[in-house]
């Protein structure tokens, strides 16, 4: 049985070749795999392998090509509250605030384009998890918000407080998550 990311994978494929205007034959031909395994992985009847997810997660990232997609990056560069913004497949760093770059260890520059998952609290993995469940992958699919836990001793620490994800979606069709931190108040957990 696929488990819940190789499903999330085959929905998003699926997404990203309806934008473009794909079939099936064209995305097999870029992925280097037959069309009857691309019909799989996007049923959710197959799971695709290590190698071909990445393989899926570089073909579906998110690119900020438009002047739209870089207004977007513009706002968050440019805000005052702690937040940056991800290629939701990817988990690849498009920009960030300066109040989220100060918390960091690096500079934002050496951050930007790297994959952040290796950033994740065990509370961001499990919401990973729970995407799907919680209607993610659906048209206009409302803010996620949940409770995490700090991780302090990495490069690009995360406070404990309350995480807020939305998921928006680029010029070209890919998705990127916004993702916010607001602060626990009077002491809660």
């Amino acid at each position: 049985m696929p488990d819940s990311n190789a499903r999330q994978i085959g929905r998003s494929l699926r997404l990203w070749r309806s934008l473009r205007r794909l079939k099936q034959s064209a995305a097999a031909d870029l992925l280097k795999v037959s069309q009857a395994t691309v019909s799989r992985w996007e049923a959710g009847t197959a799971t695709p392998s290590p190698l071909d997810q990445q393989a899926l997660r570089v073909l579906m990232s998110a690119r900020l090509d438009s002047a739209a997609d870089f207004a977007l990056a513009r706002l968050v560069r440019r805000s005052s509250e702690p937040m940056h913004l991800v290629c939701d497949v990817t988990h690849r760093l498009l920009a960030l605030s300066p109040a989220r770059e100060r918390r960091c260890r690096l500079p934002g520059a050496e951050l930007l384009g790297q994959g952040l998952w290796r950033y994740a609290t065990p509370q961001i993995v499990e919401q990973e998890g729970q995407l799907d469940r919680l209607g993610w992958f659906e048209p206009a699919p409302a803010a996620i918000e949940f409770d995490t836990q700090a991780s302090l001793n990495q490069d690009m620490p995360i406070d404990r407080g309350r995480m807020r994800w939305v998921r928006l979606q680029l010029s070209d069709g890919s998705y990127v998550r916004l993702t916010d931190t607001v602060p626990p108040s009077d002491g809660a957990p």
